[in-house]
């Protein structure tokens, strides 16, 4: 199939809003291309939230530049007090990480980051068509990043798309995407712009991922609003249990929906809480991560990467945490215990998979289950 990566990227301007689109091959390389066509690099430090994936702290890491963890709030996206803190002389950006299916107080951290002078990087992963007051995620910031890996609200498998409202930026990124040059017209390499002499990852989408995202893409508004309706009706169902909080979400028109976030009272009541559910049989089949406390959710949580708490390097001189430029970094920790709410939250959370196949019935029988596990447990 020809065009068929062209006709994803136009309709998702098209559908969302934006200028311009750019299909890639996964979320993770839209990641590291962004911080390429910021010109991010050493000397810098990019702020970014204790929950989030790997694969922000690693574009960070291997642009040069060093990550700096800021806190979350109960929306489980960054505070934008805790934001305003951390910002120092050498913060260059913010990668603000839409996670599990909501954004944020985005408007909040897009003023922020408008007001003191730095590039804001919108990851919207988790949130293919999510909202905040009407406005698509990825229209806040100077760049910002979709995933469609399996796990996603939508999915080709694996690929990834970028969103920019900036003719030049964009420029620089279709080239970093590629071979690091622009193309003509006719699609040969221009290596003629001063601008876009760079050196690119070989990330573009393949034919096969753009038929495959273009054809969930149309069916996403569908996906979004089936997993949001049954997430609501749930929460609509606990919103009595006083013991058991939810996850706030500034926006709830704007969630997509795929994930239902709880807040228990203590670590020992969340384990029993999530073994207690799956008890109840809403566990998914056999290894699923249907129903899990957030201590058992990986690489979410900056604390649980290895690379990043004992800063590993790729390469054999320690970079970019032994370049002289970042020297600046030499006291930040990223163990355990660095951001007190996302701690918090890690220790007592606990997240429910909602699937978009949901019927009526099986809206019940989760909030029935859970209702029973919280009377027994949550007295």
């Amino acid at each position: 199939p020809q065009h068929m990566v062209d006709t994803l990227e136009r309709e998702w301007c098209e559908t969302f809003g934006h200028k311009h689109a750019l299909g890639v091959s996964s979320g993770t390389a839209a990641l590291a291309i962004a911080m390429a066509a910021l010109d991010v690099g050493p000397g810098d430090e990019v702020l970014i939230p204790g929950y989030l994936w790997v694969s922000c702290v690693s574009a960070v890491v291997r642009s040069g530049a060093i990550p700096r963890l800021v806190d979350i709030d109960e929306t489980f996206c960054i505070d934008p007090a805790d934001l305003e803190r951390k910002i120092g002389p050498n913060t260059r950006a913010v990668l603000c990480v839409h996670m599990s299916g909501a954004p944020g107080r985005i408007d909040e951290i897009a003023a922020l980051c408008k007001a003191r002078g730095l590039h804001l990087i919108e990851d919207c992963a988790q949130a293919a068509g999510a909202s905040s007051g009407g406005k698509s995620v990825g229209r806040f910031g100077d760049i910002a990043i979709f995933s469609f890996q399996l796990n996603k609200n939508m999915t080709s498998g694996d690929g990834g798309l970028m969103v920019c409202e900036d003719d030049a930026l964009f420029r620089r990124i279709v080239a970093l995407h590629d071979l690091g040059y622009a193309r003509t017209p006719a699609g040969r390499l221009d290596t003629s712009d001063e601008a876009c002499q760079l050196w690119g990852m070989g990330a573009r989408m393949s034919e096969l991922a753009g038929a495959m995202a273009l054809a969930q893409m149309r069916k996403l508004p569908a996906i979004t609003g089936a997993m949001r309706s049954s997430k609501w009706r749930i929460r609509e169902a606990l919103a009595d249990l006083k013991k058991l909080r939810l996850r706030v979400i500034p926006d709830p028109a704007g969630d997509t929906g795929p994930f239902l976030l709880m807040i228990l009272p203590s670590p020992e009541l969340a384990d029993r809480f999530v073994a207690a559910v799956r008890a109840e049989g809403i566990s998914g089949p056999e290894g699923s991560l249907a129903c899990l406390t957030m201590r058992e959710w990986g690489l979410h949580w900056y604390s649980n990467i290895p690379s990043l708490v004992h800063k590993r390097s790729n390469a054999h001189d320690g970079f970019p945490w032994t370049h002289p430029s970042n020297a600046f970094a030499e006291s930040y920790s990223y163990g355990f215990g660095q951001l007190p709410v996302c701690d918090d939250l890690h220790q007592r959370g606990a997240i429910l998979t909602i699937a978009s196949t949901l019927s009526e019935k099986d809206e019940r029988d989760i909030a029935t289950a859970i209702r029973k596990v919280a009377d027994a447990i949550l007295r």
